[in-house]
């Protein structure tokens, strides 16, 4: 006969070891809800005791594996539950992944447009370093070269003699004349406060500034009296006003024509839209006005640097 005890007849001992049990009850029971164990499949917890007061010594037959395996007491043996997917977990590892990539390949694209703007520099730098090409002598030929021989390896070819009822207009033909910039046009333009040295070319067109620092077309040559507009790139094809925010009033701007130097001494420093063309207005005195981009890199404005005649 089972041991049957009044509650009263219980020592301390034996109201811990239930008020125990039935906490471990109670927590298998919500662990088996929350890893969805349906009915029948539960882990055996202790061995029940014969009557409504529970045994002073109770015995577990079995132990809970885990919160994600559960025991089952199936035809003699033990099965493990299989384990269900967490499709959140992967699908949060794929945007992971994804956005790892996109930011990748975003850096790729600034790396390779620094390197290109950089190569375009250079090559734009090593161009505006050449000497300015000068007018060469008309070359004068007694014989035209004949263009049935092949040119040799030099690329030179055979001349042959002018036939005798065409020799008589050989000394109507002149050679067309060079055409070469005026003596008064700026050439070179140099800024020491800012280490600017770099040529200046007629035309202010995209083409024109690639070659260096262009003046404006019917604005004043240096020195003369009106406007002198000069403009050049601060961010590509040289670089060659990307500092010109540095210039400070005071400092000295040197024009270089083919005869003279004209010193002008900096007045002005304005940023402003580039629909502001009335800074290319025409002047009374003799003015140099400097145009770049602005800020470096953005290009939202034009900064603009105003520049009197120094006597």
């Amino acid at each position: 006969m089972k041991n049957r005890r009044l509650l009263d007849e219980l020592s301390i001992e034996d109201l811990e070891a239930y008020l125990a049990l039935r906490k471990r009850q109670e927590r298998l029971e919500r662990l088996r809800e929350r890893d969805g164990v349906p009915e029948g499949r539960e882990v055996l917890e202790s061995s029940r005791s014969t009557s409504e007061t529970p045994s002073a010594s109770p015995a577990p037959r079995t132990q809970v594996l885990g919160r994600r395996y559960s025991a089952q007491v199936e035809e003699g043996r033990l099965r493990r539950e299989r384990r269900s997917v967490n499709w959140r977990w992967v699908w949060d590892r794929l945007l992971l992944i994804v956005e790892i990539l996109v930011i990748l390949g975003l850096l790729l694209v600034i790396l390779q447009l620094l390197l290109t703007v950089r190569q375009i520099n250079d090559e734009s730098a090593v161009a505006q370093s050449l000497p300015t090409p000068t007018a060469t002598p008309a070359i004068r030929v007694a014989l035209l070269p004949s263009g049935h021989t092949p040119p040799d390896a030099l690329g030179r070819s055979e001349p042959v003699a002018v036939p005798v009822h065409l020799q008589s207009l050989v000394g109507e033909i002149t050679p067309l004349p060079v055409p070469t910039p005026g003596p008064e046009q700026a050439q070179r333009i140099v800024i020491e406060a800012i280490g600017v040295d770099a040529p200046v070319v007629e035309g202010d067109d995209p083409e024109s500034l690639k070659k260096g620092a262009g003046h404006h077309l019917g604005s004043a040559n240096p020195g003369e009296r009106g406007n002198c507009i000069i403009s050049a790139h601060n961010d590509i094809y040289g670089e060659i006003f990307r500092d010109l925010p540095e210039v400070k009033i005071g400092d000295v701007i040197e024009v270089h024509t083919q005869s003279q130097v004209y010193r002008y001494v900096a007045q002005e420093s304005r940023i402003i839209q580039p629909t502001e063309v009335s800074v290319m207005a025409p002047t009374s005195s003799p003015v140099l006005t400097l145009i770049s981009c602005y800020p470096y890199g953005i290009d939202t404005h034009r900064i603009v640097i105003i520049a009197t005649l120094q006597p």
